[in-house]
């Protein structure tokens, strides 16, 4: 079946609108690949010759060439016109034995017929270890029976009544307008909230503008 398929392909005339599709797919291929350099490999197949499918290869980690044959997958979809045309983040290998994930999209023309696939792999090896390192950097002992805090007494008050006022106006705290903040400020410091201990700073931070612009908010 196999032999079949590629035969037939290889037989099928040249279409012009197969011809456009094929070089913008190459346009999205190189985007694709200076975007995510150098950790995901973006590999272009013309399924009409499945001895010769690759076209174009971008920051090469599986040591194929232009010109390379295509894999199984390739395989299928020109042999089955209902084959997935997405599949996604699946768990495959490099030539090395280094583990990648996947994702392989199949591209038809107007007849439905696949002519094309765009794949993305993408090394897993560096965040692996970024993901060990970040776990030992952010680890924290549960045997260290301390309590503390470094932010003043009062801030997560704070920041839930500022969360609820603008859950009150259907908004988010840092999309609250002026009139709004103002609105807010006089709610805060009636409530004495504008008394702790760098209130301002809190308040600054939960809402994404700067110290002046509390102050200047309070004093309206």
């Amino acid at each position: 079946m196999k032999t079949d398929a590629r035969k037939k392909k290889a037989s099928s005339p040249p279409r012009p609108d197969h011809e456009l599709l094929m070089s913008q797919l190459k346009q999205v291929a190189q985007g694709l690949g200076e975007t995510f350099a150098p950790f995901c490999e973006v590999v272009l197949h013309d399924l009409r010759d499945a001895d010769h499918s690759i076209v174009a290869i971008h920051n090469n980690l599986s040591g194929r060439e232009v010109g390379d044959a295509t894999t199984e997958l390739g395989l299928a979809r020109i042999a089955d016109e209902s084959y997935p045309q997405v599949l996604t983040n699946y768990a495959n290998h490099l030539p090395d034995g280094r583990q990648a994930k996947s994702t392989s999209v199949g591209i038809k023309d107007a007849d439905g017929k696949y002519v094309a696939a765009l794949c993305m792999n993408i090394d897993l090896t560096l965040f692996g270890a970024l993901q060990g390192m970040l776990r030992q950097f952010g680890g924290i002992d549960g045997n260290a029976r301390v309590a503390e805090t470094l932010e003043p007494a009062g801030a997560q008050a704070i920041r839930n009544k500022i969360d609820a006022f603008a859950a009150r106006l259907s908004s988010a705290p840092r999309s609250l307008k002026a009139d709004e903040r103002r609105a807010l400020m006089r709610e805060l410091r009636e409530s004495g909230c504008m008394e702790v201990r760098r209130a301002a700073e809190v308040v600054a931070a939960h809402l994404g503008v700067s110290r002046a612009t509390v102050y200047n908010d309070e004093r309206d």
